[in-house]
């Protein structure tokens, strides 16, 4: 049902999967971004990273249930 009205909206499994690359790419750039601007510590600034991490295999799996519907 929502993988449907996803792809009704336009969205497609190349979108999803460009997504969950470019989340990988932001984890990186925002776990380096926070260790250099908060003087927190490296612990601050995985988090940081990890929190962002964790949206890669969201949109992997939306991506994927994508392409079985495209099918």
């Amino acid at each position: 049902m929502i993988v449907k009205k996803l792809h009704e909206c336009g969205l497609r499994s190349e979108h999803a999967y460009a997504a969950a690359f470019a989340s990988i790419g932001l984890s990186v750039a925002s776990w380096y971004a926070s260790l250099g601007m908060e003087k927190k510590g490296e612990e601050r600034a995985d988090r940081w990273g990890i929190f962002v991490g964790e949206w890669a295999p969201t949109f992997f799996g939306l991506g994927l249930a994508l392409a079985n519907y495209e099918r």
